[in-house]
């Protein structure tokens, strides 16, 4: 006998909102509405004002449109037209879901949850206004490989210390098989489907939003198979490596993922799954062990993420660690604007700053120590840094930005303590010792000695050179900053004591 729902029968839709899943492959919220056996339609919304108010980078959301271009073809092979709309907030959210709803006999939505605050509660509108119509509501956990709420202490309290965190992680993955699925099935196509796939009309084309401040996101392939083939490499020739390599800059030794994760054209599952099937001892906890050590990043921005999704203070400019809230943060703009710009007299820091810059793009030793220059070699709010970095990031994420900021700053959960402080010269040293990524980004320090590179201003010629002497004392300031925290504390304690 024949099951399948003929044409004439179906008389509704289900519809797919993309957001920050910008893939066929492994999609949850897709893949629920395939089982559905309803004809599908998808949509993105386009958010600009959203996108200002996040800090949201130019070249991200170039990356987006770009990817989208390739989420459009994939979904039309498998008879799902997808619809690009432009709203200018996530308040705009509402009307469009439900206008779509009405248009096209939309009987179910299906999408993907995300976990910052504002994210939250557009859901939240849009679940409200769907259920008041008597439409169906599915909001699937898709972003992490554990579903926030999954890795609870023995009291059942979100895990404020990395380590533990990570063992039940792994405890849990590995009692479950958590594999990546293969949309490979066409969906049931209805005649208004049909209409919209034959349509011609490019809707990028009429969509304004992605002229949003927009830089080239080039450097970054968006087709499947470039991005496929990057994993793969990664886990063939460099994984195994990771931890030998991963901390020094001038060498190609990390994934370089992070895009494609931040805006979901690769989803963290199929990471794993590349990496176990290509070295299963990676889940083996040995700090030597490269592949581990990559398991347990990917490990981290699950932690991130489930704090975020837990604590609404951390989408709030809020920081975790409530004292910290009373140090006192020195306000000097010619110091920031030095720091942005690359032009601090520390050439590791300004060389990591002008590849964030040029390319969007920085090394993850290099995020830590221009973060704990800004906040501890400059005592400078670190939520100055976090904005700027996500308005330079084509891997900019709430989560994993504002984590690693505060763990740079000591503000954050299981964060660097306030009295250990890097020091910017030493860093350079250890982690670019021939100063190779120095000379790559700071070419007017290419005739320095490499017995100066990483404190040019002793050199005898640095006379001749066009570079700033260093805008901080080291020694001071962590001395200050030290004290500034301490203080800070100390004020935070004795308020509670009152």
């Amino acid at each position: 006998m024949n099951t399948e729902p003929q044409l004439s029968t179906i008389t509704g839709h289900a519809l797919v909102w993309l957001r920050a899943d910008l893939r066929v492959t492994d999609n949850t919220a897709l893949n629920r509405a395939i089982a559905s056996g309803l004809p599908i339609i998808a949509v993105y919304i386009a958010t600009p004002m959203q996108w200002y108010q996040h800090y949201v980078s130019g070249r991200q959301i170039d990356l987006i449109e770009r990817r989208l271009q390739v989420v459009k073809q994939q979904f039309n092979d498998i008879n799902i037209p997808l619809l690009i709309l432009e709203g200018d907030d996530f308040s705009a959210a509402t009307d469009i879901i439900l206008n779509l709803c009405q248009q096209y006999q939309i009987n179910a939505v299906y999408c993907n949850r995300q976990h910052p605050w504002n994210e939250k509660q557009r859901d939240r509108a849009v679940e409200q206004a769907l259920i008041a119509q008597d439409k169906q509501w599915h909001c699937s956990d898709d972003y992490c490989v554990l579903p926030p709420g999954s890795v609870l202490t023995k009291l059942q309290e979100m895990y404020k210390v990395f380590t533990p965190y990570r063992n039940a992680w792994l405890k849990q993955f590995l009692s479950n098989n958590y594999q990546p699925v293969t949309n490979s099935n066409k969906v049931i196509l209805s005649q208004q489907c049909l209409r919209l796939l034959n349509d011609n009309i490019d809707t990028n084309s009429k969509i304004h939003a992605f002229n949003y401040n927009k830089q080239d996101s080039v450097l970054w392939p968006v087709d499947d198979s470039a991005i496929q083939q990057r994993l793969q490499m990664f886990c063939e020739d460099k994984a195994e490596y990771y931890q030998q390599q991963r901390d020094f800059p001038a060498i190609d030794g990390t994934s370089c993922l992070s895009p494609y994760l931040a805006i979901g054209a690769l989803s963290a599952r199929q990471c794993l799954a590349s990496l176990l099937q290509t070295l299963p001892q990676c889940v083996e906890i040995n700090k030597d062990n490269g592949a581990f050590v990559w398991l347990s990043e990917v490990v981290w921005r699950e932690f991130y993420n489930h704090l975020l999704d837990s604590d609404e203070r951390l989408s709030k400019n809020q920081p975790f660690q409530l004292y910290t809230d009373n140090v006192q943060w020195l306000e000097n703009s010619d110091h920031v604007h030095a720091w942005q710009q690359g032009q601090t007299g520390f050439p590791l820091v300004d060389a990591a700053m002008r590849q964030l810059a040029t390319t969007g793009w920085m090394h993850n030793r290099l995020r830590m120590i221009t973060a704990s220059f800004l906040t501890k070699d400059m005592l400078c709010d670190w939520r100055i840094g976090e904005q700027w970095f996500m308005q330079q990031l084509i891997d900019g994420e709430l989560a994993s930005n504002n984590g690693g900021w505060q763990w740079a700053a000591s503000t954050g959960t299981d964060a660097q303590p306030y009295f250990r402080v890097f020091n910017p010269t030493t860093q350079s040293e250890r982690f670019d010792p021939k100063g190779e990524f120095i000379r790559q980004w700071i070419p007017e320090l290419e005739s320095v000695p490499d017995k100066y590179i990483h404190a040019p201003s002793l050199w005898s010629g640095f006379g001749c050179v066009n570079y700033p002497l260093p805008i901080v004392d080291h020694k001071q300031m962590r001395l200050l900053a030290i004290e500034s925290y301490k203080q800070a504390k100390t004020e935070y304690d004795n308020q509670r004591e009152v």
